[in-house]
Parts: structure tokens; C-alpha cells; sequence
């Protein structure tokens, strides 16, 4: 794997984005948890540190499945990104809302 430095990280080249994992019957809402788990063991073995999820992928499961996903990886072996839906933001205290339901 290349990895690159930003900001004194050292980053993978690529990158493991999860906006269309694998899911069960062509429901995006219900991800195939083994199937899709495999593909990101797979990436992280083969190097991928950089792991890029939003909250509403696969309505709103995403998230979550890729905290499960990476249980029992070392947390500091990998980094995380999500993303805010500013869309769906009207105050500071909807940003607060969503980022608290991202964080869980």
C-alpha cells in the first residue's frame, strides 16, 4: 500500500468509502453485515487506514455497521470520517443532534 503524509498522518493512497456495501435483497437499508464486513477486512488488511462514511448512507446504517465492523481493530490503526448532512441543518442545535446520533 502507498500511503501518503497529510498533516503528519500517514494516510492510505486509497481509501475505503462505504456509501454502497453489499446488502440483503437490494434493500440499501439493510446491509449484508458479513459480506459487507469481509470487504472491509479485506481493504484493511491489504493496508487501507482511511475509512470514509456519511450518516445517511444506506439509510443511516452505515455508520454504525462500520463501528461494528472494526471492533477489536486497534482504533488507533485507522481513521474515520463522516459526514454532516447540512442539508437537514437549521441550527446549532440540529448539528449537535446529528453528531451526537453519529457518534453512538
Amino acid at each position: 500500500m502507498i500511503y501518503n503524509d497529510f498533516k503528519g498522518l500517514k494516510l492510505s493512497a486509497l481509501g475505503m468509502g462505504n456509501m454502497r456495501l453489499p446488502t440483503l435483497n437490494g434493500d440499501d437499508s439493510r446491509i449484508d453485515y458479513e459480506k459487507a464486513a469481509a470487504v472491509i477486512r479485506r481493504a484493511y488488511e491489504g493496508g487501507v487506514n482511511y475509512f470514509d462514511t456519511a450518516h445517511y448512507y444506506h439509510d443511516s446504517q452505515s455508520e454504525g455497521f462500520l463501528g461494528r465492523a472494526l471492533a477489536g481493530v486497534p482504533r488507533d490503526s485507522y481513521y474515520l470520517a463522516t459526514k454532516l448532512p447540512v442539508w437537514k441543518v437549521e441550527s446549532v442545535s440540529d448539528a449537535q443532534a446529528i453528531f451526537d446520533l453519529q457518534l453512538e
